[in-house]
């Protein structure tokens, strides 16, 4: 009987092809450890790499040269291949021959083109096999080598070759880091390259500040500035080398280079140090909002870096820093930028012996504007004329003559090119400012604020900016109500109101419904068109199911949103919410702190869906919502929480809390209540699946079809009912008003092919006389011309329902084929 006994394994066999001296059949096993191993050199495999390394040269010549042989087997996968490569490459260490090298060279040109490499692929051992064979590497496989070298769980070998390779000083790739390498020509700029690159904590230690500031001193403030911002200016560009992403990958092209990212929080340190400048807070300002834009399957761009963009505008001591702090908390949605921006704010206020509310509105610079919304630039024999226009800041031209001109003079633009890039510059700033200051006044409503007459006129009526936004509003002056017209504020009568002591913005809730009729003739008497929804702002009055129910309102339950678009809208409204993932935990519901009520408002929410893919992003968040009561607690009640998805909520209670009973609607202020359920209503009529022309097949598997076609065609919500009221105003001036009836919850339009009825809600549109369904998809345009006077901005839906009023209205001239063929 043989003595002779079964490996038991790979590597028995391995060593035991060893012992024959056969290297043929060595590599052929080797291979196999390798595919059995999936290339992961550990463990008992690092123990045969070890065998094989220490066999004689001659002997690993022979092996090295039976592996190249047998490359083709490696077929066409990237990985596999370079497995192959990667065990030829630890074979042949220390030896000339390189069999493989052109192989090598295109394994490691395809691998440099993902966003990062799977550790067992060894990548690190083809780089560094070039590096041997005295070839540096490609620029663009140094990115790849240094993003795979990020992970945290990468080994120490791949992180100390990461550090060996220092040329290019960044990733390229991306246009801001190859514009900052062609610009960094000499030995002072490569270092201040460098030290961006040590930017790696949250906020710069004073050892950070120093050597920043050194490297300052030797270039000059002045030519580092206009070279920094002209790199700020390209972040977020498209990138230059795009990477090839794999199936599961994120959308790897719109995310920053997380090598270069260090940088950029090092760039948004240093220029925070460098003298106070509009320049600087508007970059730094973009920088943030750029850093948190969604990116498919990873969420916010780069939210490290954004928060380095507030705290460098934090460390600025300025107005234009200040300004964008301002701007931004009022647009910033991702909670920890926001909590820092909330942080500054309040950090500035108190320095200053100010109230965070009237750090904000001090904070509002002027951009150049001489009066309210107007200014006048004199460049050579040239005039610019600044105006704000509604939202929206125009830049116009006049001549020699004080003729206007349709276009910037070549003389402007040869003489002046600095000035009108300044001004260029301030019509961006003005309309991003206009924005951010609408939506901190239509949440001033809950704020409980009043103001000494003559600070009002300074920081509201009079100011150059938010002046513009304030002579569209009504005010509440020594409790009579005016309005700005003709140069002065007036009363309802049109008579001059020109002095006072106390003044709060006012809204309709409490007052006579003749009142607030006989202010919007007012308006509309004047052609004042609002910032937002004031005289005509919907007022939720408690209902007689909300006295039955008591302590809840169900008036927005049983509806399904979009959860995205939910949380977004949520987070702009002051509302905290936390997104539902399709996991096992649990969440608290959307809350509204009201502290100045001592309140605090809750939107009882709960993830739809159980199936992975079709109901949850890749990631496993849940697309949509299903919505449930609204509550009110104490504003210091412990938090109620239920699991993502679903389940009854209940309070959690910590050391020995006893549990606090929701607040009986009828004791809710009537100011708080409308305002909260008017979020609600907003949140609901813009982010529910049921106002989707796109949804009406049900959605998954239809099961969603009776609440589409209830909510698309169902009885109006309030602000549906304010809509209507508008247009029975709106429509009888309409040049198509002769073919448009208001009836119930549609706007029936007579086309000459056919009949259509517009819901009122929804925009969703049924041909009669069948009631047949007709999709049309709104195109997003905000430059499109308006019809006609609005007494308000930002109705969207207002918006499209007249939009396609006039198009049905003249069906014969429609082109679009998709429209064609429902017709």
């Amino acid at each position: 009987m043989s003595a002779f006994r079964t490996p038991r394994s790979h590597t028995d066999r391995l060593r035991n092809r060893i012992a024959d001296g056969d290297m043929a059949r060595v590599a052929e096993e080797a291979l196999r450890v390798m595919d059995s191993s999936r290339g992961t050199w550990g463990g008992g495999w690092e123990q045969v790499l070890e065998q094989l390394r220490d066999l004689p040269a001659e002997r690993r010549r022979e092996l090295l040269l039976a592996l190249a042989d047998r490359f083709g087997q490696a077929g066409d996968d990237t990985e596999d291949r370079c497995r192959h490569l990667a065990l030829c490459g630890l074979v042949s260490e220390g030896l000339d021959d390189d069999p493989l090298a052109a192989e090598r060279h295109r394994a490691l040109d395809d691998l440099a083109r993902r966003q990062t490499f799977w550790y067992a692929a060894r990548f690190d051992v083809l780089a560094r096999a070039e590096l041997a064979a005295g070839r540096p590497l490609a620029a663009h496989v140094v990115a790849v080598v240094r993003r795979a070298a990020l992970d945290a769980c990468r080994a120490a070998d791949l992180t100390a070759l990461a550090r060996q390779l220092t040329d290019p000083v960044l990733n390229v790739g991306e246009v801001w880091a190859e514009k900052a390498m062609r610009d960094a020509t000499t030995p002072d700029w490569q270092a201040l390259l460098r030290h961006l690159l040590t930017a790696t904590a949250s906020k710069p230690t004073a050892k950070w500040d120093k050597g920043a500031r050194a490297l300052l001193d030797t270039l000059g403030p002045d030519a580092v500035r206009e070279t920094l911002l002209s790199w700020l200016a390209l972040v977020g560009r498209p990138r230059t080398l795009p990477l090839e992403p794999r199936a599961w990958d994120p959308d790897i092209n719109s995310a920053y280079d997380p090598y270069n990212a260090t940088a950029l929080r090092g760039l948004a340190w240093l220029v925070s140090l460098l003298p106070p400048h509009p320049g600087t807070a508007r970059a730094l300002g973009a920088l943030v909002e750029t850093s948190l834009r969604k990116v498919a399957g990873v969420g916010p761009r780069n939210p490290k870096v954004a928060n380095a963009g507030v705290v460098a505008l934090a460390r600025i001591d300025s107005e234009a820093a200040l300004a964008e702090l301002a701007r931004l908390a009022t647009r910033v949605t991702y909670k920890n930028t926001a909590k820092l921006l909330d942080t500054a704010l309040e950090a500035r206020a108190t320095a200053l012996g100010l109230s965070r509310e009237e750090i904000e509105e001090l904070a509002v610079p002027a951009y150049g504007l001489t009066e309210a919304g107007r200014a006048t630039h004199r460049l050579g024999e040239a005039t610019a004329l600044l105006e704000v226009q509604g939202t929206r800041a125009v830049l116009g031209w006049r001549n020699a003559a004080g003729k206007p001109v349709k276009s910037v003079p070549a003389a402007v633009k040869r003489d002046h090119a600095d000035e009108l890039r300044e001004l260029k510059a301030a019509v961006k700033d003005i309309d991003k400012m206009l924005s951010a200051q609408s939506e901190r006044l239509d949440r001033q409503f809950l704020a409980r604020r009043a103001w000494p007459y003559a600070v009002w006129r300074e920081r509201y009526l009079d100011h150059p900016l938010v002046g513009t936004l304030a002579r569209r509003l009504l005010w509440t002056i020594d409790g009579r109500t005016a309005g700005y017209a003709d140069g002065e504020l007036r009363t309802l009568a049109d008579e001059p109101l020109t002095d006072g002591t106390r003044v709060e913005l006012w809204h309709p809730v409490g007052r006579e419904p003749a009142e607030i009729v006989a202010w919007r003739d007012w308006l509309e008497r004047h052609g004042i068109t609002q910032p937002f929804k004031q005289a005509h702002r919907e007022v939720y009055l408690l209902t007689d199911a909300e006295r039955a129910t008591r302590t809840y309102s169900n008036r927005f339950a049983a509806h399904v949103l979009r959860q995205h678009q939910f949380n977004s809208l949520a987070a702009l409204r002051g509302w905290h919410n936390k997104l539902r993932l399709c996991v096992d935990d649990s969440a608290p519901p959307a809350t509204r702190e009201l502290p100045q009520w001592g309140l605090r408002a809750e939107y009882w929410i709960e993830g739809d869906g159980e199936e992975y893919g079709l109901d949850t992003t890749d990631s496993g968040t849940y697309l949509r919502l299903r919505t449930d009561q609204v509550r009110f607690y104490p504003v210091d009640a412990p938090e109620n929480s239920a699991h993502c998805y679903g389940g009854e909520y209940a309070m959690w209670l910590r050391d020995s809390q006893d549990p606090v009973a929701p607040i009986p609607l009828e004791d809710i202020p009537p100011l708080v209540l409308s305002e909260v359920l008017r979020d609600v209503d907003l949140f609901v009529g813009v982010s529910s699946i049921g106002n989707d022309p796109t949804w009406q097949d049900g959605g998954p598997g239809g099961r969603f079809q009776e609440y589409w076609t209830s909510y698309g065609f169902g009885e109006l919500n309030q602000s549906a009912e304010t809509r209507r009221l508008l247009l029975e105003r709106l429509v009888p001036r309409l040049a198509i008003a002769d073919r448009c009836t208001l009836a119930g919850r549609f706007l029936h339009v007579k086309g000459d092919r056919h009949t259509y009825k517009i819901h009122l809600g929804s925009g969703n549109i049924l041909r009669t006389p069948n009631d047949q369904y007709l999709c049309i998809v709104p195109k997003s345009d905000p430059s499109a011309p308006r019809t006609g006077y609005l007494p308000y901005e930002g109705d969207r839906m207002l918006a499209v329902i007249l939009s396609k009023a006039m198009m049905l209205a003249d069906d014969t001239k429609i082109t679009d084929p998709s429209i064609l063929s429902q017709l």
